[in-house]
């Protein structure tokens, strides 16, 4: 059976067993695609120039082995090869923290970034509610001059964080502290808060996928309205904040429902490939 082949029936697999995607993947085939490429121990991007080439009795069996993996457990793609990517760069993941795949590293791109450069530039920042850190990461790659912390309640995803700034050697600028939000931060000051919090509604959590299950729930549910966390970024966070610094908040599709909680804001919602999922505040806003 060809690369393609391969590809090809994963995805007819996937289909038939009703798999939900969303942690890196949208579909049935790329997941597939995903899959036989980390099995094979190739990039994704070769993929195509391999599509007609027979991989070896091994290298099948292992693919094979993924595919039935992902439709006994259900888990995500990520949980199963240790891997997730965002921002163009690979992260390591488990179940400890949820999948990287925040709309954040959207604004981290280049032609981007401009939109969360604070007036006097970036010299710290906040990754909040970091999880695996990857945040933290991009946030390092963006700004070359910062120090930035990495923040999250949960010690099990924290330890993901570490082991994420350790493969970028990046030990020496970022911080990584356990924290309630700005529980653990007292005196400290930003340039730049991003943060990628819990913003599931309770009606969606109880509609979620075995997929989503897998996740640490404390990342994932937020109350009734999904911005139980956000309100308490938003009462907090201008203590934190320089002057002219900026706060960064993703809230998915919640965008409504941030406007009617907050309807003299005023928050700008840059347009993203996915939509308006991400909203920045400056601090006289707050």
């Amino acid at each position: 059976m060809t690369v393609a082949a391969l590809i090809r029936s994963g995805a007819a697999r996937f289909a038939a067993a009703r798999l939900a995607f969303g942690h890196g993947t949208s579909s049935a085939m790329d997941e597939a695609a995903y899959l036989v490429a980390h099995a094979l121990s190739v990039p994704l991007e070769r993929l195509p120039a391999l599509a007609a080439t027979q991989p070896s009795a091994a290298g099948a069996t292992a693919v094979q082995r993924l595919f039935d993996r992902r439709i006994a457990e259900r888990k995500p793609a990520a949980y199963l090869v240790r891997e997730a990517w965002l921002g163009g760069r690979p992260f390591y993941v488990d179940e400890r923290a949820i999948v990287p795949r925040s709309h954040v590293a959207e604004l981290l791109r280049d032609d981007l970034a401009p939109w969360i450069a604070a007036p006097r530039g970036i010299r710290a920042a906040l990754d909040l509610c970091s999880g695996s850190g990857c945040l933290a990461v991009l946030l390092a790659g963006c700004f070359p001059q910062a120090r930035i912390d990495a923040a999250d309640i949960s010690h099990a995803a924290l330890e993901v964080a570490r082991i994420n700034v350790r493969r970028y050697r990046l030990g020496k600028r970022i911080r990584v502290v356990r924290s309630d939000l700005f529980s653990a931060l007292a005196g400290r000051r930003y340039d730049l808060i991003v943060s990628n919090p819990p913003y599931v509604t309770a009606p969606a959590m109880r509609r979620l996928p075995p997929e989503y299950r897998h996740e640490p729930r404390l990342a994932l549910a937020a109350g009734a309205d999904g911005l139980a966390l956000v309100r308490r970024i938003l009462r907090r966070a201008r203590v934190h904040l320089n002057p002219g610094g900026l706060l960064v908040v993703e809230v998915g599709s919640g965008r409504a429902r941030v406007e009617r909680a907050f309807p003299r804001a005023g928050f700008v919602w840059p347009e993203l490939t996915t939509g308006y999922p991400v909203f920045i505040a400056t601090r006289e806003q707050l």
